[in-house]
Order: structure tokens, then sequence, then C-alpha cells
């Protein structure tokens, strides 16, 4: 005979069994469907299985939001459905779906992961494509992988390796255990020392942006140092017995400089002088190098062997014509007068910016080693000048001959000199 209390206990337990069973059925079964429950179902293709089964988990952002349905053969691999509970928040449709394991014994389960947030999200009937899904390498492709790994490995390579290992360390316990605790410290302050180490590495990131950015200059640098070092390597000869005659020379600028003093600063300073004056006008004096050795060179090849001069002299007179305009105050004397007479100190060329005239005089100088051209206007405003100033010259008389002819008059040397036809 059952007491009162045993009764209890019997449907008390019956009511447990129950549900549980109920649970179960409902969890692990497609019964919730059967019954009305609103989830949805979404198909996804894979290659190969990965190990995926019928009731495994579904998870998004690692919360459990299914369970894997029927699992079916295809032409392409195979199509499994994944049961996605009512209360499961709107996953986008833009996914990857990755069959991970949960431990290394395997369970493995779906990972719904994805690539960006909001746009479409999956619903009833959706499909992930194959090429959004990834699966875990498998037991036998990784047994395949270590065994080629193990029979590439020479042995006898191998053997030494560990041989040596072994005399590397024999009898290194001590220094390893120090080695060991020094790191151990060494840990310690780097992680007391951390937010300056992730600020190094953040401003690391900017140098090697800046190396980016720079390293066409950068391969120039070793390009043109590549070049320098082949040139120096060439003339190796040369550099050595520079090398050899440099103590004698700077023996030799040392007394000069000893023997100079402060004159020779006073040389320099004033040669700094010259030399910006000279470098605006390296034009003009590349020219007098060249043509003043033509007439150095000139009086030597105008006589021959027998002491006979061989000279040709081409005037060519008023080509541009001379400037007279602001000399007007001059006064004109013979060119035999040698008396003293006063300077005209407010004599200067006075023709204008653009005249064709033989311009002279510190008002017209070169600024800087380079002539000022004159505009267009300039220029068509005296056009005739030329002509104006022959006129001039040819009523009036020329200064400094010694009979001042008129320009009209002027057909040889001696005319020119003043000298009888």
């Amino acid at each position: 005979m059952l007491t009162k209390t045993v009764r209890l206990q019997l449907v008390a337990f019956f009511v447990i069994a129950v549900v549980a069973v109920v649970y179960a059925a409902f969890r692990f079964t497609d019964l919730g469907r059967v019954f009305g429950a609103d989830g949805y179902r979404v198909k996804m293709d894979l290659v190969q299985s990965g190990g995926i089964f019928t009731n495994a988990e579904v998870t998004y952002r690692g919360v459990n939001v299914g369970r894997v349905g029927e699992i079916k053969l295809t032409r392409e691999g195979m199509r499994i459905d994944l049961e996605i509970e009512p209360s499961a928040p709107d996953i986008p449709a833009d996914l990857d779906a990755v069959i991970a394991n949960r431990s290394a014994v395997g369970e493995q389960y779906v990972d719904l992961r994805p690539r960006k947030d909001g746009g479409e999200v999956l619903k009833e009937g959706s499909l992930i494509a194959a090429d959004r899904t990834k699966t875990p390498i498998s037991t036998d492709e990784v047994i395949r992988d270590l065994d080629n790994l193990a029979t590439s490995v020479p042995t006898d390579s191998l053997r030494t390796v560990v041989d040596e290992l072994e005399r590397a360390f024999s009898g290194t316990g001590d220094d390893l255990q120090v080695l060991l605790d020094n790191q151990m410290a060494f840990t310690q302050t780097a992680r007391e020392h951390l937010p300056q180490t992730i600020k190094l590495i953040e401003d690391g990131s900017i140098v090697l942006n800046t190396q980016l950015q720079q390293s066409g200059n950068i391969k120039s640098f070793a390009g043109d140092l590549k070049a320098l070092s082949a040139q120096l390597r060439q003339s190796d000869p040369q550099i050595r017995t520079l090398i050899a005659a440099t103590p004698g020379a700077a023996d030799s600028i040392t007394g000069l400089l000893r023997e100079s003093g402060n004159g020779l600063g006073a040389v320099f300073a004033n040669l700094l002088t010259v030399s910006n004056i000279m470098v605006s006008r390296t034009d003009g004096l590349e020219l007098a190098l060249v043509a003043y050795p033509l007439v150095a060179v000139g009086p030597k090849t105008v006589i021959d062997e027998k002491g006979q001069t061989h000279l040709g002299l081409a005037l060519n007179l008023f080509d541009p014509p001379p400037c007279t305009r602001g000399y007007e105050g001059t006064e004109r004397r013979d060119g035999n007068e040698t008396a003293p007479a006063p300077v005209n100190e407010q004599a200067y060329c006075a023709e204008p910016v653009g005249s064709p005239i033989n311009v002279r005089g510190s008002a017209n100088a070169p600024f800087g080693g380079k002539p000022v051209a004159p505009t267009q206007e300039q220029l068509a405003a005296n056009q005739n000048r030329g002509s104006e100033q022959l006129q001039e010259l040819a009523t009036n008389s020329v200064p400094g001959t010694v009979t001042q002819p008129g320009i009209g008059g002027l057909s040889s040397l001696a005319g020119l000199l003043g000298l009888p036809a």
C-alpha cells in the first residue's frame, strides 16, 4: 500500500519527466515547426561537410540562434537547412558561414559572421552560397601534411641539430635559469611600460608611411650611392695618390697661412666681393676667356717667317652710331691738346630705352649682369633713331678729330684720324 507521500513523489516525477521529454522534443527535433513555431529556414551550400551534423548549433556573434536541420547531397556538394529561432535578431545577408569546432575533439557548429552591419537580412528561403562558407581542415589532411613534413626532414641533419643543441645547452642550466628569471623581470617591465610601447608602435606607423612616400627618393639615393661606390673603386689608384700627396700639400698650405697672416683673409674677403659681381656675369666672363686667347695669338700669326706683316683691317664705323645726346656741354678739343681741362660731370648718354644707338653709361648698365629688355612700344618709338643720329653727325662735326670733318667726308682710316689724304 503506497503512502500519500510516495504518491505525490511519483506524480511530481511523472510531471517532470513529461516536461523534460516535451522540451527535448521541441529542442532537438523539428516538432516546433509542426506546432506552429514562427522561425524561418535558411539554406546553405557546402562543397564538403566539414563534420557538421543535424541538430548542431547555429550561432550569430557567439550567441545561439538556431539549429542545423536536414542535410542533403547535391551535384556540387551538399545543402544544409539552418533553422533560425523566432527570437533571433535580424541577421545581415552579407555574411560568411563558418563550420567551426568548439574544442579539439570536435563538436562542430555553424557560426554566422556578418561582413558589415545593415543592408538586407536573412529571411525564409535565403541561400548562403558555397563561396561564402568555410570548413575546418579535415583530420586526414592534417595527418597527411604532418606526415609529409616529418618525411621531408633529413634524419641525418636532424640528428646533427639535436647533437649540436645538446652540446650548446649542456651544463648551462644555471645560466638558462638566470635568463628565464630576467625574462620574467623584462616581461614585467614591458607590462608596466605598455602605454609607451603602444605609443611607439603608433608613431612608428607614421615613420613607416613617410618612408613609403619617400621610397622613390630612397631608391634614387641608393642608386646614386652605388654609382659613387663604383666610381670610387674605379678611381682607387688616383685616390691613393691623392692621399699620399695630401700631407705635403697640407704642410705647404699651413706655411702659407703662417706667413700670410691676416693679409690672406683680407684677400679672400676682397675676392668675395669680386665673386659676387662676377657670379651674375658668367656669360660675359666666359666669352672674354674664349676671345682673349685669340687676341693674344693674333700678333704672332700676322708676322710670317720673313718678318713681313700680313694684316687686314676692316672698318666698321658708326654701326651702330655713337651716343652724343647728353654730351652737348662737353668742350670739344683737338686730339693733340694735352693741357688740363675741367671735366663735364653732368655728361651722360641720354638716349631713351629701346634706342639702337650704342648706349653707354652707368645709367644703362645691366642690373645684376642681365640687360633689361625694352618693351615693344619702346622699340617702335625709337626705330628711326639710328638714321636720325647719323643725320645729326653728318650735319655737325665729329667730336675728337683733328680736322673735325663731317660724317660724309669719312672714306678712309686717314680721314678718320684727320691725316692728309
